[in-house]
Formats: C-alpha cells, structure tokens, sequence
C-alpha cells in the first residue's frame, strides 16, 4: 500500500504528502469501529491522510467528525482528500496539537491509530518519526485528551500492538476504564497476532472479544477479511 493515492469504493485517499501511508490494519480499524447509539460528534486523533474520518463517515452519515492532525503537510493531504469526497460536509480537518487545541465540544466517540513504537530505534524522516514514535504523544498523554473531551457515555477505539495494548490497559485501569471490545488481528492463522483494535470506555461489560485472520496461506485474503472491508475496498 505504498502508492500514491489508494482508491476506496467511495473515496480516495492521496497520501504522497504523508509520513504514514494507508495500512491494513488502520482499514480493518475503520471497518471494524461501530459507534454508540445517538452518537452525534466523533474525534479522529492524529488523523493522517484523513482515512478513519473518511471511512467512519462513510457509515455514519449523522455523525460530524472532527479530524486532528500535528503534521502541517499531512493535515493539508487530509483536507484536499476531504474536499475531493461526497463526505465534506461531514468532516472537519484541524491542523493543530490535540493535546493543546482547545476543542470546543465534548464527543460521543473518539478514533485514534496513534504513534507505535515507544523508545524504539528512529529513522532520518523527523516526519516519519513523529507519525510513528511516542516521543511526542505517549499513551499517558493520548488517554488525557480522551479524558478531557469525551462525555460521560463515550467509547474511544484504539489501534495498537499487542504488548502497546498491554501498557495501554494499565492506564484504562488506572483511571476506571473498561475494554467492553476487542478485535485480535492474526496476518496468517499461523502466525501470533500482531495487532488489537479496542472499544473501551468508562462502562464496566463483560468484555466481547474477536479474531481476524488477514491472509489465507496462499496469501489470499480470508473470507472474514473480504466480509469486513467489502463495503471500501475494490474488488471484494
């Protein structure tokens, strides 16, 4: 996925501008994410090339969404990506610091597929290094935004690595918040899974957990892969 534009079903992500490109996994995250009931204002953080806005508000056309980008080149992609969709009136991109911006509204539901290597070897794109390390959004400081700008029914959805995951319950448990969902992303059945996307908030449930396996052994795309992202992919 290392072109310069990805074409969806409904709209097209151009992503020559942006450190981080369209991924599988952010796509099976925004296929995934179901908002609550009379969910009205969703907050995409970090939002990259505008994918998760774009495909939320694809499946949800009485949401507005509010989209936050750091990256000056990435949030100007966002917008144009935006503006070229059927969904611009429904999107806000805001190039800003999520962890400074003074939002003026509280959300029902809060996306984030946020920075995954922490204390991790670094590369010479500073661009690249922002999208992808902590060192300027750690977990602690991410869930302080959703603290900050969720109402009290909210969910928030999360996209990480396994062991991130790990260090990222700690800190729901730490301030009274539950996993009431989880998604277990396999790329092939034989492999150990990689990657969990999360509906977490401040309700106490039982919590349903999920499996999807990306990659049949010839590489193929599993029949729960093809079921999940039909509705945006080509060619499913």
């Amino acid at each position: 996925m290392s072109n310069s534009y990805f074409q969806f079903k409904q709209f097209t992500i151009h992503q020559g501008d942006c450190a981080m490109k369209v991924s599988t996994d952010a796509c099976i995250q925004g296929a995934w994410a179901q908002v609550p009931s009379g969910c009205k204002r969703i907050l995409d953080v970090g939002c990259g090339t505008g994918l998760l806005a774009l495909m939320l508000a694809q499946r949800f056309s009485n949401c507005i969404i509010d989209a936050i980008e750091i990256d000056e080149l990435a949030a100007a992609q966002a917008r144009r990506n935006v503006a070229e969709s059927t969904f611009a009136k429904q999107i806000n991109i805001l190039h800003a610091d999520a962890l400074t911006y003074p939002f003026e509204h509280t959300y029902d539901f809060i996306i984030c597929n946020p920075p995954f290597f922490n204390n991790s070897l670094k590369g010479p794109d500073s661009n690249r290094n922002l999208a992808r390390h902590q060192q300027e959004l750690s977990l602690v400081k991410l869930f302080s935004v959703f603290l900050e700008n969720t109402s009290s029914t909210a969910q928030i959805c999360m996209l990480l690595p396994v062991d991130e995951f790990s260090n990222f319950e700690q800190i729901l448990s730490s301030n009274t918040w539950y996993v009431n969902k989880k998604l277990t992303i396999k790329p092939i059945q034989s492999k150990t899974a990689n990657r969990i996307v999360a509906i977490c908030s401040r309700i106490n449930s039982i919590c349903k957990q999920e499996t999807l396996v990306i990659y049949e052994a010839d590489h193929s795309y599993t029949p729960d892969f093809k079921a999940l992202l039909s509705p945006y992919y080509l060619n499913l």
